[in-house]
């Protein structure tokens, strides 16, 4: 057994560090598991930790594990630096002294005090303004804080963890981030895979996140086989929490029913407005039991490509409904859409579809590679 290990099988409430993770962090993905060794190893220390991510991919659930596997007593006390105007950001981290500015009727502890012995989360620390980065790196290095107003150094002792979505270097080089903050807080970074990054993990997710609902077992809906795999081929772009999303979004349209791969691609991943005989079908089996209603037959044309397939003309009044568009993803989802359905054609002969497609031979397996679309390759 090594180091990591041993970490992972000691114990803290009675309970491992690896039963903690597994209970907080869902799936076993390769990508998964190293994320988890990580944490196992920086919560057994009080070096900062540095957690990048994503937005959405839970970079906020690392940061609680990293504290609950901890032997940090105290509590863990979370600041979102992007959430609170930065004239404000200094007093919240810092606290104030009575009279230290209009309205500071009282002295006020700050979350650097109110964390001590425990944690301090300082998520999207990559949107602190310039003059707070000082400060902060002076508090890290010292020990020691001062509340607005006052003169007296007061001891911390806390673990830092800091989280961004920003690119740190970027920023660093662009003058936009402090070089000796960011190589301060850059301990050991732990990198949140993306939802696409860990695929095999949805699954484990998918139960969890409808376990999390607290529905009864009657309003549930039910993902065929079929429809996880949707879940998986999907690219998430808002990743966990996009997934979170879709579950829900599912529990709303299909409570109870079994959800197919056609309703995750038409109905949860892109909210489809239901078609007219979609509707008329809806109508005739809702009053089926009613007397004196004769049944009429769709009309054959409403099944023609013509009502159905968008021109693009039909997205002119789109920001009349919507006040933004996802160009690149909607963009991304019809490519996918059209490739998988071309291999389909065409029983998987890459050069067929390329030719219906109107791509070269190469061009199409580069786009199947980027999309991770799998099919027999001729």
């Amino acid at each position: 057994m090594n180091v990591v290990d041993k970490q992972m099988d000691q114990t803290n409430n009675n309970k491992s560090v690896l039963d903690i993770l597994n209970e907080m962090i869902d799936g076993d993905s390769p990508e998964t598991k190293s994320m988890k060794k990580l944490i196992a190893m920086v919560s057994q220390t009080d070096s900062t930790a540095l957690v990048l991510g994503e937005t959405g991919t839970g970079k906020d659930v690392v940061a609680q594990a990293i504290h609950k596997c901890s032997k940090k007593k105290g509590a863990l006390v979370t600041v979102n630096c992007a959430a609170i105007p930065s004239e404000l950001l200094e007093s919240e981290l810092f606290g104030h002294e009575k009279g230290s500015f209009t309205g500071a009727d009282k002295q006020r502890k700050g979350r650097f005090e109110q964390s001590s012995g425990g944690s301090l989360f300082l998520d999207e620390i990559g949107d602190m303004p310039l003059p707070l980065q000082a400060k902060l790196l002076r508090a890290i290095e010292s020990r020691t804080i001062q509340r607005v107003g006052g003169a007296e150094d007061i001891k911390i002792d806390l673990r830092l963890i800091c989280a961004t979505h920003r690119d740190l270097e970027k920023k660093v080089e662009s003058g936009e981030f402090r070089a000796d903050l960011y190589f301060r807080i850059n301990v050991l970074p732990i990198n949140v895979p993306s939802l696409a990054e860990r695929r095999t993990d949805i699954p484990d997710l998918y139960n969890k996140l409808l376990k999390n609902l607290n529905l009864s077992r009657e309003m549930q809906p039910i993902f065929s086989p079929e429809a996880i795999t949707a879940l998986s081929k999907h690219n998430w772009p808002g990743n966990v929490r996009e997934l979170k999303n879709v579950i829900e979004r599912a529990c709303i349209i299909f409570p109870g029913k079994e959800v197919t791969s056609s309703n995750v691609f038409e109905n949860l991943l892109r909210l489809k407005v239901p078609t007219l005989a979609e509707e008329k079908n809806a109508i005739w089996e809702m009053t089926a039991d009613l007397s004196g209603v004769n049944h009429i037959d769709i009309d054959d044309k409403l099944d023609s490509p013509e009502d159905y397939l968008p021109h693009p003309k039909n997205y002119k009044n789109w920001f009349t409904f919507y006040d933004e568009i996802d160009l690149r993803r909607h963009l991304q989802d019809v490519e996918i859409v059209l490739i998988e359905q071309a291999l389909e054609k065409t029983g998987n002969k890459i050069a067929n579809a390329a030719d219906k497609l109107k791509l070269r031979r190469t061009t199409l397996i580069e786009k199947m590679k980027k999309y991770s679309i799998t099919k027999i390759i001729e």
